[in-house]
């Protein structure tokens, strides 16, 4: 069950979907300035791309997702 959570299609992405996150946050913040949602999505956004850094070290330190032969 881990070794199909730890992946690199899973890190990859968290990355990308913590991205589109953080972009479209800003692409709302030039639009239409500040407001509660602009925040979520950038938590949102950071919590995806943390997600996917917390993963990819577990991944290099513990050996997660590496199939063992």
């Amino acid at each position: 069950m881990i070794e199909q959570v730890f992946t690199r299609e899973v890190v990859i992405s968290l990355a990308v979907l913590g991205a589109l996150f953080s972009v479209l946050a800003s692409v709302i913040q030039s639009r239409l300035g500040e407001g509660p949602w602009v925040k979520v999505l950038v938590w949102a956004g950071y919590g995806f791309m943390g997600t996917s850094m917390a993963m990819f070290v577990a991944i290099g330190l513990f050996g997660l997702g590496i199939a063992h032969e």
